[in-house]
């Protein structure tokens, strides 16, 4: 029907690891496609995210890629986009199952806890949840569990 006001999009909730969130802070490659996922996808995060993508911000400092400026910059959008995003808190259970996924996968200790908590925030039914990373060891052992993992 031609003419016909359309409402605001739904969101739908996605998995965001760091890798994928930076670049929402920060100008890089995959930003431009990044935003456009955020326009689409809810954010939910591991618990530890904060201190990772400070990690990474300080970094990026260090190895001269953004300046202190942008830095401060980045924190603050950080700090505002966290408002909104949902975060799965750490337990027993996160843990155990990061330990089962180390065994299962070539993971990191924090990259088996970021799979940990995305299993946990879908309930271990990952068929049709989106789970959003740049890093390539995390994104097929996030596919491999079944996860629907976007391009970035």
């Amino acid at each position: 029907m031609a003419g016909r006001a359309r409402g605001p999009l739904k969101r739908t909730a996605a998995f965001w690891d760091t890798s994928a969130l930076v670049p929402l802070f920060v100008r890089q490659s995959a930003t431009l496609r990044l935003a456009a996922l955020y326009e689409v996808h809810e954010i939910v995060v591991w618990w530890a995210t904060p201190v990772e993508v400070a990690s990474v911000l300080a970094r990026l400092v260090r190895i001269q890629q953004i300046s202190p400026k942008e830095c401060s910059a980045a924190r603050k959008l950080t700090e505002i986009v966290s408002n909104s995003w949902a975060v799965i808190q750490p337990s027993e259970a996160l843990r155990a199952s990061a330990t089962q996924l180390v065994d299962r996968y070539d993971l990191r200790a924090a990259d088996a806890l970021q799979l940990a908590a995305a299993l946990e925030w879908c309930e271990r039914i990952p068929n049709g949840r989106t789970f959003l990373t740049a890093d390539a060891r995390l994104r097929e052992s996030a596919l491999l569990s079944g996860f629907d993992v976007l391009p970035i």
